[in-house]
């Protein structure tokens, strides 16, 4: 499994589990857990929830997942713009560790940047470290210019991620959000690895199913596996399968030659030009 490093130094898997709709269908309850448990024993050990998720069930399913497993996990949650104010995230925070079921996140992330000023929830965000219930902190969906605003603010270069949308048929960022993350060092966070609405057109897609021909995998496994080929980025996919875990686990390991990544480059053509930032 490849893997990269936190601005701390901390050696985080390039794949990791996404959380989004699980918990929200108790049919599917029992499958979710078993799928991020086996995640885990797959050394998918970052798992990604968030508040907003099913308005706290994403965080709750967690919590059964990873009983008696906490310490093997690196758990990441986010808190909502309308929570972002100083006294709202520490109250937010305190909500999220009671429903995981844990005392500390390993990264807390603002979801979406709103009304409240960075250097407000920053601030917020520094009690919390402080005071011992986040390791370290981050934001998600935000821009360069968002990034550089960010910089700017007193204590701003504490974060340690970025998680916005990134894949074969998302891929603004690579246009001068993912350079200012290189040169800065703080890595990617991609969700929607796979794609949402878009997802046919990279499963149809007839270079990616030569590729997976060509390799003996899926033709997710060839997407997933292109996302984190840089070494920069760590995707969470969301799998409520066992099997589609370890599939996901598997396109850690697979590495993409020149060529492969030329036939990608002409079908999904990297962005030329400043592209606004996408998000879903």
């Amino acid at each position: 499994m490849k893997m990269i490093k936190l601005p701390d130094g901390t050696e985080i898997p390039a794949i990791g589990q996404g959380t989004w709709n699980m918990g929200d269908d108790e049919s599917r309850r029992h499958d979710e857990i078993q799928a991020l448990r086996t995640g885990i024993d797959q050394g998918l050990f970052v798992i990604d929830t968030a508040e907003m998720y099913g308005k706290g069930r994403s965080e709750c399913l967690v919590r059964e997942a990873i009983i008696n497993r906490r310490d093997e996990v690196f758990l990441v949650s986010k808190v909502l713009p309308s929570n972002a104010a100083y006294e709202d995230v520490l109250e937010a925070c305190n909500r999220s560790l009671e429903r995981l079921g844990t005392d500390y996140l390993d990264m807390y992330l603002l979801h979406w940047r709103g009304a409240v000023p960075l250097a407000e929830t920053v601030a917020a965000f520094e009690q919390l470290k402080e005071v011992g219930k986040i390791k370290r902190w981050g934001v998600s969906n935000f821009d360069t210019d968002d990034m550089e605003e960010l910089w700017n603010v007193e204590n701003g270069k504490n974060c340690a991620t970025n998680q916005v949308l990134y894949n074969l048929t998302a891929r603004g960022i690579e246009y001068d959000l993912i350079p200012w993350h290189q040169e800065k060092r703080v890595p990617i966070m991609a969700y929607c690895p796979l794609a949402q609405g878009d997802r046919q057109e990279i499963l149809q897609n007839g270079a990616v199913r030569d590729l997976a021909k060509k390799y003996e995998v899926s033709v997710s496994q060839i997407a997933l596996a292109w996302t984190v080929q840089t070494g920069q980025v760590l995707s969470i996919p969301k799998a409520g399968q066992a099997a589609h875990v370890i599939e996901n686990a598997e396109a850690g390991n697979l590495i993409l030659s020149k060529e492969d990544l030329a036939k990608l480059n002409k079908e999904f053509p990297p962005p030329t030009s400043k592209v606004p930032l996408e998000v879903v």
